[in-house]
């Protein structure tokens, strides 16, 4: 279930011992503004700090530790798609009613992902945002991140690891809106058993990684969320496409170089076509930008050779900390109407996001106007029994339909 025209979310990895990985963003276009590449210093910084030993924790606790959520998210998993099947014929009655299931067993899945990270993996979370971002977060009485980013907005973000996806699903819960969000998928992902079907029936848009064959399918997804205009729709891309690897970085830098274009120490280089493209087809007021960070991954090291979804939730050994910096930028203020220039302002503001994490490795934080320190967690506990309402109502309705024909034909 469940972070452009292409992308690349790691989800096989987890799925096939009943978790999922995720996310996605663009393909395509080559930006065009130029300057020299800087970055092949920290390559060796990277390669150094990529062997570092990561802790164990006991193997009795980590047996313990993977039974149970293994046993909790395989059960949650499975009955949100039973509950996925029981609402199948609604589409036959309403178009409208449909929606609004689909978005229902979204919620239930959003909840599923809270649950598991603050059962399994409690990690705090440092949220911050400059100007423009404003009164849009706020910290809560008992400690929760409260945001107000809007009913219909595109994400963007930097793609560290694997479980990024999941904490800007968490955002999407902040701002009851996690019923709402879709994300842009690699094609694969659809296949995989229960997962993958839940995926697709969440909407959620799938690509090949071909911009021919990835164009008509964006726009007739995109086209239809459009079209349910009266419904919140939050879209979540990953505009470097993968995450953050050596294997990234060479095709980067050789991307980099190809066009003479700017290299950020931290990030890889966004592809633009796929993002421009939603931009054009889907009529949103704000674009919002996070960049995140994880406690525990060094200057110059791969998130993902400290932090994995197994490492995660059955080793034990989440992040630290996970520090968010966001930003909006209004629809108007965006260069849509010609490529190239979009291409150019989405490298500089690439650029912007490398000064902040340069910025966040010196001083160990995001430095921004609102601060928010909080955790992954539900508003309520009771919450998580949503994902079994309906399939026990249905149960419960068969035992009594059951009982009264019995009475009758007797």
């Amino acid at each position: 279930m469940a972070p452009a025209p292409t992308g690349d979310i790691e989800l096989s990895s987890l799925a096939s011992s009943t978790t999922s990985s995720t996310t996605s963003a663009t393909s395509g276009s080559d930006p065009v503004s130029p300057v020299s590449s800087t970055a092949s210093s920290v390559v060796i910084k990277r390669a150094a700090a990529s062997t570092a030993l990561k802790p164990k924790r006991p193997v009795v606790l980590q047996a313990v530790r993977f039974v149970t959520f293994v046993m909790y998210f395989t059960s949650a998993v499975l009955t949100i798609n039973f509950t996925q099947l029981l609402g199948l014929p609604i589409r036959l009655i309403s178009k409208d009613w449909f929606h609004a299931y689909v978005d229902y067993t979204k919620q239930s899945f959003g909840l599923v992902l809270a649950t598991v990270t603050q059962w399994w993996s409690p990690t705090p979370v440092h949220v911050v945002g400059d100007r423009s971002v404003a009164g849009l977060m706020r910290r809560t009485e008992d400690g929760r991140l409260a945001t107000k980013f809007g009913d219909r907005v595109v994400l963007i973000a930097n793609h560290q690891i694997d479980s990024d996806w999941l904490y800007m699903w968490w955002i999407a819960y902040t701002g009851k809106h996690h019923g709402s969000i879709y994300i842009i998928l690699k094609e694969s992902l659809k296949n995989i058993p229960f997962i993958g079907w839940g995926m697709q029936y969440f909407r959620f848009i799938f690509m090949s990684r071909r911009w021919e064959n990835d164009e008509s399918r964006l726009k007739k997804s995109l086209g239809e969320i459009s079209n349910d205009s009266q419904w919140p729709a939050w879209l979540l891309i990953f505009p470097e496409g993968t995450n953050f690897t050596q294997d990234g970085i060479n095709k980067s830098q050789k991307y980099a170089q190809k066009f003479n274009l700017q290299e950020p120490q931290h990030l890889l280089l966004p592809r633009a076509r796929g993002l421009y493209f939603v931009l054009r087809n889907l009529n949103v007021p704000y674009l919002y930008d996070c960049t995140v960070a994880y406690e525990g991954v060094p200057r110059g090291g791969f998130g993902q050779d400290y932090f994995t979804l197994s490492s995660i939730y059955y080793q034990g050994r989440p992040p630290k900390s996970v520090h968010m910096h966001w930003r909006r930028f209004p629809r108007s203020s965006i260069p849509l109407d010609d490529e190239s220039e979009f291409e150019r302002w989405l490298q500089k503001r690439w650029m912007e996001k490398d000064e902040l994490l340069e910025s966040y490795y010196v001083n160990g934080h995001f430095d921004g106007e609102e601060l928010v320190d909080t955790e992954v967690r539900l508003k309520k506990k009771r919450e998580i029994l949503q994902v079994y309402a309906v399939p026990v109502a249905f149960v419960l309705c068969v035992n009594v339909a059951w009982k009264a024909w019995s009475l009758i034909s007797r």
